[in-house]
């Protein structure tokens, strides 16, 4: 249901915040990879000379998104296991780290948050080599960091997070490529401004219009497309005051499917590799019971038999949901007004977020 209530007066003719931050993201990332060129091929090169035995993320919000970007990324890629620190065990229970040789990936916009330095002060007491991938490098965050990737987006005023998470996509990106050497990967991060400028675009007013009067919706995703289907469901919360739900094309048939019937709205990020093919599946199986299909597809353009299409860039398929997310923010920002709210000032939220 709308909220009245929410912060809808302040919303003004024009573009917004949200627009035009998510509109620089192709810049953003240019000047991210220009600006950590030397940090990305010092610390791949420290990997490949002494592996860590374990990476541990450590994030909240679009940022841990981001970091589960980074555990399909990194174990898929180099096949190292990756786990996500639950910040309360250190700032709630204070609980201590075993020593060892892992690899901390801190993600943050801020770098202010108190749980999230508490967690990383416990990683690195315990041995841990912390990488911080921060937008201010004045933060507590920047200074405790090993290795420091400046994300450089700019000031991001619109409390929606859209350009900053885009450029942790593409940090996480341009680690791994350089951790892993594949030349491929490689290129499709050199790429990435170019291709995130053509699916600024991209007209997702189908999935606008499929989700004007809605209440509850499914975002779906597999492997390296789950983190986007994970930041289109927040968005959707923050801007456009939707019940929106973030699941794998598989963990979605483990129960959640049951409530999936006529009428119901689905929006589906496949790409164009073997998990999105999962996706493709699932996206099947929901519009034959009548729901309301959305399918950004990395190998399909058009209509497809079984759903509505949006346009997505085909590409390296590490890179497709970075593009796809890019389509998607526009789209969100141009829904949330339609819907009476105003994308840049959602209601009870702030742009730090200083969880305990």
């Amino acid at each position: 249901m709308h909220d009245t209530n929410s912060d809808t007066s302040t919303a003004k003719p024009g573009p917004t915040l949200m627009f035009l931050e998510a509109e620089e993201a192709h810049a953003a990332v240019e000047r991210m990879l220009v600006a950590n060129a030397a940090a990305f091929a010092q610390l791949g090169a420290t990997l490949r000379a002494a592996p860590p035995s374990l990476v541990v993320t450590c994030a909240r919000g679009s940022s841990d998104h981001a970091a589960t970007y980074a555990k399909y990324m990194i174990e898929t890629r180099i096949g190292i296991l990756v786990a996500s620190a639950a910040p309360s065990v250190a700032s709630v229970y204070a609980a201590p780290v075993a020593r060892g040789n892992a690899l901390c990936i801190a993600i943050s916009q801020s770098g202010r948050s108190p749980d999230l330095l508490a967690t990383v002060t416990a990683q690195k007491t315990a041995g841990a080599h912390v990488v911080a991938i921060v937008n201010d490098t004045t933060s507590p965050l920047a200074e405790m960091a090993d290795t420091l990737i400046a994300l450089s987006a700019g000031v991001e005023r619109s409390v929606a997070a859209t350009k900053s998470y885009i450029t942790s996509l593409a940090a996480i990106a341009a680690l791994v490529a350089e951790w892993s050497q594949e030349a491929s990967l490689q290129t499709a991060v050199a790429a990435l401004p170019g291709l995130l400028r053509r699916s600024w675009a991209f007209n997702w007013q189908p999935v606008g219009t499929a989700l004007q009067d809605a209440n509850n919706l499914f975002v779906i995703g597999r492997g390296i497309g789950l983190a986007v289907a994970q930041e289109a469901a927040l968005k959707l919360k923050e801007t456009c005051g939707l019940h929106a739900e973030a699941f794998s094309s598989a963990e979605v048939r483990h129960g959640p499917m049951a409530i999936v019937g006529p009428g119901f709205p689905i929006i589906a990020f496949a790409t164009s590799d073997v998990a999105g093919d999962d996706v493709r599946a699932a996206s099947a199986e929901f519009a034959a019971r009548g729901a309301v299909v959305c399918l950004a597809d990395a190998r399909a353009d058009g209509e497809t038999a079984s759903a509505t299409a949006v346009p997505a860039a085909k590409a390296d398929p590490a890179i497709e949901p970075i593009l796809m997310i890019q389509s998607f923010y526009r789209m969100a920002d141009a829904l949330s007004r339609a819907r009476g709210y105003n994308p840049d000032a959602p209601s009870h939220l702030s742009k730090v977020t200083r969880t305990l």
